[in-house]
Order: C-alpha cells, then structure tokens, then sequence
C-alpha cells in the first residue's frame, strides 16, 4: 500500500509505521483482525478523551469479503434456468393483460430488479408453516406480484387462465393487482403497496412475535419476518420512523431487504447522492446489523487487484445519477470511458477486458452467489436486526423497454422488438411468430426444472405466500358477565371510557380469555383511567425492568416484565397501529387468535393512521378500536387538533370496519361483547371501532329488551306522553344527554311528546339501509325489505331530530331511510377550546337548539306558529346572526 503524505501530518514518518503495521496485519491475519484492532484503538483514545468523530458508512463495496461468503449449496445453472423463465412470465402477465385491455395497468420492472432477491429467498430461506416450524412471514414489495404469481405458476398453484386474469379482480378468481389478502385470503399475508407500510408493519410483527414467545403464547425458534422494500420507498416517514424500536429491542428475527435499483418512479432516488450509503449510515445509527451487496462475483478479480483503493474510491465518488447512466447506456464502451477513463489507472487495470465483459460485470443484487452469502449472514445475526442493501437494475434485462430508464416503473407494455431481445437475454423456447402473443412458458411437469423448483419448497415445508386461517374459537362471557355495567352507574358519575376500563378488567378476570388479551396503550394510560393495569398486567420489556421505578410505593407503579401484557407504545400512534395490527392477525400468523384493545384520543386513529387502518381491513384484522375522548365538544380543553367531530365518518369509509357512539355502560357492555362473540366466537373478519367519552354523568341500567337495538344501530330510550305535538329526538354519545334535555324542556313547556331514541351506530344503520334498499332493487317482484330504522320509526308521526358530536354528514347519512321530516344538527368546522357548554352552544347542539331545531321543524310541518320558533330563539337567548361554525 503506498503511502502519502499529508502535509497537516506532524510526523509523516510515523505515519508510514502505522500504514505498514496496518498492512502487515491484512496480509498475515485478514481484514477481520485490522478491524478489531482498530476498533480497540479507537474506543481507547475516546476512554482518554480524543474527539474522533463517528463515520457511519463503509466502503461502497460488499461488506461480506469473498472469503467469508457462505457458499450457494445448490445447482446456481439451474436455479437461474427456472428465474430466467419466471422473469419471462412476470413480463408477459402485464404485457397481456394490457394487450388484452388497455388500462389494466401492472409494473415489469420492479420483479425484472428482484428476481434474485426473491428466488434465492424461496430456494433456500423462506419455511412455510408446519408442526415443527412456526413458518417465516414474508412482506413482497407489492410492485413485484407478478413475479409472485409466475412462480405460483410453475409450482401449479395457479393455472394460464388465473395468470390471463391479472388484474381483473370483480368476478372470483382474478388475480389482484398487488398484495391483498381480502382478495385473495389464502395466498397472500400482507398487503404492502401503499408504500411504507409495509415495513413498519414488518417491525411491529417481528416484536409481536418476540411478545408472544416471551409471553409463553407460541415457540418462535427459527423463525423471521422478511420485508421487502424499494430504496425510493425509504423516503416514506413509516419506512425509517420505528427502525430504532428494533434495533432497541434487538430484533434479530427481522430482516429488511432494500431493492437498490437507484430509482423511484419518475427518476433517480438520489441522483446527486448515493441511497445505498446514506440508509447505512440510517440503519447503522439505530443499531442494526448492515450488509451491503453491491458488486457481483465477476468484480471480486478487479476489487482483488486495487492495492491502492483507487477502484473503490472511484466507486464511491460516482453518484447514482451516473451509475444509473452506465446502465441506461446499454454499452460496455460507454462504462469504459465513464467510469473507468475518469483515471488512467483504472483504464489500464480492464484494458484486456472487452466492451462485452465490462457491461456484463454485474451489480450484487443480480448474483445469487452474493444474495444468499448476504442471506446467510443475517441469519446467523445475533442481538441486532438485519438490513441487506442489493444493488440492482431497475427493469434489468428489459434492455430498450426501459433497462435503467426513468420510464421503467410505468412500462406496462413491450415491442416486437424489445420482447425479442427480453426472450433472448431469459432463453425462453418461444418463436418470432409467437412473440405477438406473448405466450407463458412452463416446461413439462416432469422437467428437470419443475421437480428442481419444487423440490427447494418441499425441503422448507412447502409453498409461499400463503396465508393460514385456521385458528381456534374462543368461548366468550355471556352478556350477564358484565352486570355491573347492565345495571347503571348507582350513585356515581362514571364516563364510557370508565366502563370500557371496567369491562376489559372482567375480561382480565376471565381464565379463557385473560392470556389473550392484548391492552395497547400510546403513553396515555392515566388520560384513560388504566393505570392501575400497570401492576396487574405489567408493561411488556424484552428486557424485564433494569431499575427502581420513581413510582414503585404508590398504587399502580411503573411495571415493565418480560412477560408483561400491556404494550405501552410511547408517543406513538402508527406504531401503536401497527401492534394492534400484528395482534389482531395473530389468528393467521400464529394459529393464536389474540384480542387487542387499542386506546387512543379518536382524534389521531382515523385521521393520523387512516392508511394502515385500511391495511389492517384488507389483512382481516380482528380487534378492538377505542377512540377516548371523542367529539368534538367533549374534550373540551385541548382545541382544534384535539378534537374529533368526524373519526366515525372515516370508520364508514372501511368496509369491514364496524363502529359504534355508545352513550351509557350497558351500551358498551352490548357492543364489546357482540364484538367479541362476532370476532371470536363466529370468527368474523371484521374489527371495531367504538367511541368513548371523558365526560362523567349518570347512567342508567339497561332497558328491557334494547340489547338488539344497540347492536343494530338504534333502540327507543323513552316514550313520550299523549299529545297532537310528537317529535322523535335522536342523539349518541354526550349529545343525548342533550336530547333528553330537551325533551324535558318539549314537553314543559311547548306541549310537545318526544320520544328519544340511542342511536349507537348511525354507520350500521346506512349499511342496512343500503343493503334493503339494493335487495329491493333487484328483487321487484319480492316483497320488498324494510330498513331496520324504518321499522323502528314506523307508525310515528311528527319530524325527527338528530344531534351528535360529529359533523351534521355523519347522522344525515340515515336521511334516505327515514319517513319523516328529518334535521341534523352536528359540529361542522374547526374545534376550539372552551368549556362543553359554551361550545355545545357554539356548535349548535345544546338542549336549547335541539329544541328550536324541532319546533322549527314542526312548524315547517304546519303544527306550530313560525312565531313560536323566534319566541324561544329569544328566550334561549341565542344569537340567529352569529357566524356559521362550519367557517368560523
């Protein structure tokens, strides 16, 4: 190694000392012993004080040197024989689908980058579940399902007529665009395309399963979460925002795998950068174990040959702009002069290299040699999770399609010309005349590749993706379990979030459910009166509790265990998401059906974590929601980004969500229990959101015969008198409490009986609205199906009022299928701090509007004088020209 001074250095003599101890010890003992020396060296002069700043990269070359790589152990010709012909299946399920109907869409690219990445994984990692193994879980990156899909096909799990179904989901048996278990429940586990979310689901999985192994739940020996991601995804908050959970909780059953094709979707991930330097430096900081595989094996012989480190310095001076240059090229000349020609000796070092052999010097995601070294390693990883950053091809092998291109990620078709080139580059048997169909390819049953190809799946157990459901039932309490909430609060002021607090305590108490339970808290336990868990449950650390709580004498002290229950997630609401979600599919994932309790202000579920909510639909999450301290004039201190007025509104928006505004305990007692029955016991693929208040008042036992009312939507909570003046008052959560107010203040003074009915779920009643009114519509010679509400308010004569804390769109929903004259009142606009009452009257949901709201009603109706409506404006004391609150 020749030396060269610096001019800053004091002593250049002792310098070259240095340099030649240094390489002395490279020569006679490896690179392994110079890095612990140097190692010890460094942690030496920072115990005595020296300022030596932390470098958190390496060298842009492969952190596994050739000779530690563990070997590829099976046939490498055959092996890439069988990925050639599944890079060509993947290319024609998109180019056919979209010759067959224009618009269908599908990306060739990002499989053509990772067919590698994904094969080596298959061939020789990836353990589908079976009695002695729990089965690895495997997060694809959802561009790369037709690559998926090819496999299946050459594994006999799909047939021609399923792959020509691409995309073409409406009628069963379609193939779905990307990863998504609702659409197809036995094949694929997790959905991951809305990017980022994928790996922060990742993370949370792996620690679920460290949770329930140390819990006593399942044996997780073996076992990995492997997740897949493109580099430009990293950019995405969730892809980076819970590395250091895992890091901190050493997560050594989880392995990210980074697909570094350099590009995103419309160009270079960092043109004027290097990505693959920049997450090293990212992952190394929290603790991860990284391996970097950039260059393939036909490099090692020139790496071997740089004494003086100038090829890797050239390597890392280049920015991915250029590299994705070279590769766009499509000419060794180009990489030549470009790369190499930048330095003389560079240049010399491949001159005897022909143009040929230098374009086909390989990136390291593309060699399946270095991909299962990097493999190997990160299984063997101890105390640390693994990322393994692969350098590959956006759309390598699509040569003038987009091979390197900033058109790869939107290719969804292929010339005549550009499919010959792609058949010849994969040796696929398929003619020039055959071309223009762009035929699938799958050799004979009893091929040598066929049997090679299974053969590798049946030594790990069998075929992945696919998703197990079989879990047991779970016999759930009968609705009499929770009496104490049937039967009204006595004497005491309690809130809802109160009785949710009393109901998961009874199941905490009940020996068939309490070790499935999973309470999920976002650094808000005292806000939900839940602390007193602490002691109970203990809060769940991998490493127990390693000092003296400041709490330890009082009451419900700071607990953590190793076999703690509840996970208390921080600040945290995607990562508290993501733990409810990896209980709530722990049914498929670990044949353990788990039951998680997820807590948080209402305002930052639906709207902070919207995303991964509908992930967790698409994956048939079963679980419970509990939005505290909802509407948006219940929490009354906190203002505009505290409080909620439409979280039940997004709830609608999930398909399989089923949500409920209970008012008093025994409604929630009835929905929870229904949940749990419907979840548990039937194994629904649903999951619930149910809102809970802060604000204690008095509640009532259970009225006789109103448990079917709550679980369908609506119940009449009491009967007005006689009278030629009748109005119905509707109302859920805090907001009833004004409705019976009203009432009251109806039948004193203006004569008129009100019925009032709990509205618990104005969301299930449109549902069944909609599902008679579609009946109907298709069915006219039947007799038609009434609207479970109509039936409720059949016979009543006079208009129906409905107030909530939420905006007026959430209760009006209910509009079509109600006959009567109908008025919504709820909070449209920002919130803002102030006590209930002033903001019930800003919002214009107090008893005194619910009132003029239904005497303006019935005098719209011709029962009342309009002077009567403007008496009691007045009286109310209510300003008719303050500014609408929807924009003030």
């Amino acid at each position: 190694m020749p030396f060269t001074a610096n001019p800053n250095d004091i002593d250049p003599e002792e310098t070259r000392e240095w340099e030649e101890s240094l390489q002395a010890v490279l020569d006679q003992d490896g690179p392994e012993r110079a890095h612990f020396l140097l190692e010890t060296l460094i942690d030496r002069a920072r115990r005595r004080g020296a300022h030596l700043p932390y470098k958190a990269t390496t060298a842009y070359v492969n952190t596994i040197p050739p000779h530690m790589e563990a070997k590829l152990p099976g046939d490498a010709a055959m092996e890439k024989r069988i990925r050639d012909i599944i890079r060509w299946n993947a290319m024609a399920i998109v180019v056919g689908a979209n010759r067959a109907e224009d618009g269908l869409g599908g990306h060739i690219a990002s499989f053509a980058s990772s067919a590698t990445l994904y094969d080596v994984g298959f061939n020789y990692f990836w353990h589908a579940p079976t009695e002695e193994h729990g089965g690895d879980m495997v997060f694809i990156q959802g561009h790369s399902s037709p690559g998926i899909y090819a496999r299946a096909y050459l594994e006999g799990r799909l047939s021609e007529d399923d792959l020509r179904r691409f995309r073409q989901e409406v009628k069963p048996g379609g193939l779905s665009s990307y990863p998504h278990p609702w659409l197809m429940p036995g094949f694929w586990q997790f959905p991951t395309v809305s990017m980022g979310l994928g790996p922060i689901m990742a993370i949370y999985q792996a620690r679920f399963m460290q949770y329930m192994r140390n819990r006593g739940l399942i044996q997780s020996e073996g076992r990995k979460v492997w997740a897949f991601m493109g580099d430009g995804e990293m950019d995405e908050p969730e892809s980076l925002g819970a590395i250091s959970l895992a890091g901190r909780e050493k997560l050594d059953n989880l392995i990210f795998v980074v697909n570094c094709n350099l590009q995103r979707l419309d160009g270079p991930v960092r043109g004027n950068g290097s990505i693959i330097q920049e997450l090293e430096g990212v992952f190394r900081g929290a603790g991860w174990n990284v391996l970097k595989v950039i260059w393939g094996s036909n490099w090692d012989p020139l790496l071997a040959k740089d004494q003086t480190g100038l090829l890797a310095r050239r390597m890392e001076e280049a920015v991915d702009g250029e590299y994705q240059a070279y590769k766009a090229s499509g000419s060794g000349a180009y990489v030549r002069k470009h790369f190499f020609g930048k330095y003389p000796e560079l240049e010399e070092m491949v001159a005897k290299m022909s143009d040929e052999q230098i374009w086909d010097l390989t990136r390291g995601g593309h060699d399946p040699h270095k991909v299962y070294a990097a493999y190997a390693a990160a299984m063997q990883s101890d105390g640390r999770p693994t990322v393994i950053l692969a350098k590959t091809v956006k759309g390598y092998g699509m040569g003038e399609a987009g091979e390197g291109q900033n058109i790869s990620h939107q290719q969804k078709k292929m010339g005549e010309h550009a499919l010959r080139q792609y058949r010849d580059n994969n040796h696929i048997p398929v003619s020039d005349a055959d071309l223009e169909k762009t035929p699938f390819y799958k050799p004979e049953e009893d091929s040598e590749e066929i049997k090679y190809l299974k053969a590798r799946r049946e030594a790990l157990g069998g075929y992945l993706p696919k998703r197990n459901t079989e879990a047991p039932k779970l016999p759930i309490p009968e609705l009499g379990a929770f009496k104490t909430l049937l039967q009204g609060s006595g004497k005491r002021d309690i809130s809802t979030t109160m009785a949710f607090v009393r109901f998961l305590t009874v199941l905490t108490r009940d020996k068939n459910l309490k070790q499935h339970l999973v309470p999920i808290i976002p650094d808000e336990a005292r806000t939900f009166g839940m602390e007193g868990m602490f002691r109970q449950l203990g809060i769940y650390s991998p490493f127990g509790q390693l000092y003296t709580p400041v709490d330890e004498g009082q009451i419900a002290p700071y607990i953590e265990k190793t076999d703690g229950q509840i996970l208390e997630e921080g600040i945290n609401e995607a990562g508290a998401t993501s733990s409810w979600i990896a209980a709530g599919t722990a049914y498929a994932n670990h044949g353990v059906p788990m039951i998680p309790f997820y807590i948080f202000y209402s305002m930052f579920g639906f709207q902070r974590v919207g995303d991964l909510i509908w992930a967790a639909g698409d994956m048939q999450a079963r679980g419970f929601l509990i939005g505290g301290t909802s509407g948006r004039t219940t929490l009354n201190g906190e203002g505009l980004q505290h409080q909620d007025g439409h979280s039940h509104l997004q709830a609608a928006t999930v398909p399989n969500c089923v949500s409920y505004d209970p008012t008093y305990s025994f409604e929630l007692a009835v929905i929870l229990q229904d949940g749990l029955r419907r979840m548990y016991a039937e194994q629904e693929n649903v999951f619930y959101y149910v809102t809970t208040m802060n604000e204690n008042y008095h509640h009532p036992a259970m009225p006789e015969g109103a448990e079917e009312g709550i679980r369908k939507g609506i119940y009449r909570l009491k009967q007005g008198g006689e009278g030629s003046l009748r109005a119905a008052l509707l109302g859920s959560g805090t907001i009833l409490r004004e409705a019976e107010q009203a009432a009251e203040i109806l039948a004193t003074h203006y004569s008129v009986a009100t019925d009032i009915y709990s509205v618990t779920s104005y969301n299930e009643l449109r549902r069944d609205g909609l599902a008679c009114e579609r009946w109907n519509r298709l069915h006219p010679e039947a007799e038609a199906k009434v609207p479970y509400l109509a039936q409720v308010l059949a016979g009543f004569e006079g208009p129906v009022i409905s107030a909530t804390d939420y905006m007026k769109s959430y209760s009006d929903q209910i509009r079509p299928f109600v006959q009567q004259p109908f008025v919504a009142l709820g909070t449209d606009g920002f919130g803002r701090s102030d006590t209930r009452r002033a903001l019930r009257d800003h919002f214009e949901v107090d008893h005194r509007h619910i009132v003029v709201a239904t005497l303006k009603a019935l005098a719209d109706n011709d029962k009342i004088e309009p002077s009567r409506v403007s008496d009691a404006i007045q009286q109310f004391g209510i300003d008719p020209d303050t500014p609408d609150p929807q924009y003030a």
